[in-house]
């Protein structure tokens, strides 16, 4: 496996105000990787995943893929670059108005202009591979369970054949059994794509699934980062007391202070 850097953020910073969310993001992904960033809620997980993909830009720093550096993209360089990326949205963020099918092949549809046949064809081949029949793409979501939606969302993800796939919480109100068959799912879905892909989870046995390498962001940094098998002997406090749910510990410190 090749482990030169991909995805490389260099002291990315970015604040909203006198709020300070990135404080020197430090962060690379080798290709073909799977990297899992963990934190609590608030902590600037969503702002990084958004300044990667140019929804937010950032003060200062650099983000470069494939050695390209991406940060001042504009018009069709970026609607270029944007389709390298398949994204999995928390709650699956489908369209209600809109069949399964065509909720799958709505990137292939809208942003490349592919014929609304050839793009149902890809669409149901995608929702097979993450084990829906074709009677589900004739559905609208809300005849769908949550974790029939995320699979759905998976599907769309997965749909153009991207690089690059971030997750956002992909297991959140999920059941541990469903939430095991999602992880599973990305797994396999990565694997067949060789894709690059950066997740962001609260759900420890998730990043433990389907992670290469984990890494905690705390105060808008990255206090640690290293491979998934060394997550539970990394010998940080925040790290050790994130990943154990315990109450007491240097995080628990910092909300009482505030």
């Amino acid at each position: 496996m090749d482990e030169t850097a991909y995805i490389t953020l260099k002291d990315v910073r970015k604040a909203f105000g006198p709020k300070k969310v990135l404080n020197g993001i430090n962060l690379t992904v080798p290709k073909g990787r799977s990297l899992v960033v963990i934190g609590g809620s608030g902590t600037g997980k969503s702002v990084m995943i958004k300044t990667i993909l140019g929804i937010v830009r950032p003060d200062s720093g650099s983000i470069a893929i494939g050695g390209e550096e991406v940060t001042r993209l504009k018009g069709k360089d970026r609607d270029a670059f944007l389709q390298r990326f398949g994204m999995l949205f928390q709650g699956a963020a489908l369209f209600d108005s809109l069949p399964v099918w065509e909720n799958v092949a709505f990137g292939l549809i809208q942003g490349r202009n592919m014929p609304r046949k050839q793009a149902r064809d890809i669409a149901m081949e995608k929702l097979r591979q993450v084990g829906l029949g074709p009677e589900v793409g004739v559905l609208y979501p809300a005849e769908l369970s949550g974790g029939m939606q995320k699979r759905v969302g998976l599907a769309r993800a997965i749909a153009a054949d991207p690089e690059i796939i971030f997750f956002d919480e992909p297991t959140t109100g999920l059941d541990p059994i469903m939430a095991d068959v999602i992880n599973n799912l990305i797994v396999d879905s990565v694997k067949r794509l060789g894709a690059t892909t950066i997740s962001i989870t609260h759900d420890m046995a998730s990043a433990r699934k389907i992670a290469d390498r984990i890494a905690m962001i705390h105060k808008g940094e990255i206090i640690w980062q290293g491979p998934a098998r060394a997550v539970d002997t990394s010998g940080n406090p925040y790290v050790d007391q994130f990943i154990h749910g315990r109450a007491e510990g240097p995080i628990q410190m910092e909300i009482l202070k505030a």
